[in-house]
């Protein structure tokens, strides 16, 4: 039976959140044992071993880029290495589905961030979508003023909603680079970035001999990230952007499933239902994106 397009570029999509879901699950296993800068540039070297391979193979070293695409990925860099700083800082004292879960708000901010800097067209229904999208994070947030103190909040909260800008700032940058930029070159640019970040920040932390777990999660870590954002490109390269996209919540189930089995964790009901509304207007978000596309293409076909 043959795979259409489609569905093999969903079956990577998934492939890829799983895969950058289980290297949430190994980072998150070092915390107490590794200290975060150490575990982010250990981590970094066998990614920019294995990046820097496949740039080489694509001819992406040798290659001449405007001083446009130097600054974009200059830029792109820094929110990556931020949002790795951010993200693993929060995984390191937060549930991994609850980290998930407000990651889930990435379509929503990337949509807003579109239409507020680049000019993208956005009408009143994804607009409200992106709102009650919002107040789905602020119910996993569960801040103090509404909560009081028995929520999940804490400073770690904010590191995620860091995060969140700081990849939501990556991909607008990787919408502004040139086609002719490989991926390669663009994602070892940010590898190198986060390990400058790493090494710079273990200066400033006693550095801990690495067990035989934490070498086996080191390593795990390294492996998921490699397959993660191979699996990654591969998911853009088949099938529609807008079939593909959705698939991208497989994170949070594996993120559910995983936090229970290693961690013991489970969200409350406040969180789910946050979660729930996060995604569900997510979904619909990504469904007027892929109307509109279409829309856009009838009318130039009709010119």
């Amino acid at each position: 039976m043959a795979i259409s397009d489609n569905i093999r570029g969903a079956l990577f999509m998934m492939g890829s959140m799983t895969a950058f879901t289980l290297n949430d699950v190994c980072m998150k296993s070092l915390s107490g044992d590794v200290p975060l800068f150490q575990a982010l540039m250990l981590r970094s070297v066998p990614v920019m071993l294995f990046l820097g391979f496949m740039a080489w193979r694509s001819g992406g070293l040798r290659a001449q880029f405007a001083r446009k695409d130097q600054l974009l990925i200059a830029v792109r860099s820094v929110a990556e290495l931020g949002s790795a700083y951010f993200f693993i800082s929060a995984l390191y004292h937060m549930p991994i589905a609850d980290v998930t879960a407000i990651l889930q708000a990435l379509p929503l901010t990337v949509t807003l961030a579109g239409a507020l800097f680049l000019g993208e067209a956005v009408g009143w229904k994804r607009l409200l979508a992106i709102l009650v999208g919002f107040i789905g994070v602020i119910l996993i947030l569960q801040p103090p003023f509404l909560f009081g103190d028995d929520g999940g909040f804490s400073v770690y909260s904010i590191y995620v909603l860091l995060a969140v800008a700081c990849v939501t700032i990556r991909d607008l940058c990787a919408r502004r680079i040139s086609s002719s930029v490989p991926s390669m070159t663009i994602a070892l640019a940010a590898a190198f970035g986060v390990f400058l970040i790493g090494g710079v920040g273990s200066l400033t932390e006693q550095w801990t001999p690495l067990s035989a777990t934490s070498a086996m999660w080191l390593g795990g870590a390294s492996f998921f990230v490699i397959g993660g954002y191979v699996f990654s490109v591969s998911a853009m390269r088949f099938g529609e952007i807008g079939f593909v996209a959705p698939f991208r919540y497989t994170s949070l189930i594996v993120a559910l499933l995983l936090g229970l089995i290693v961690f013991g964790d489970w969200p409350d009901e406040v969180t789910l239902l946050g979660s729930a509304i996060v995604v569900a207007t997510g979904l619909f978000t990504l469904y007027r994106e892929r109307v509109a596309a279409k829309r856009r293409g009838k009318a130039v076909r009709q010119r």
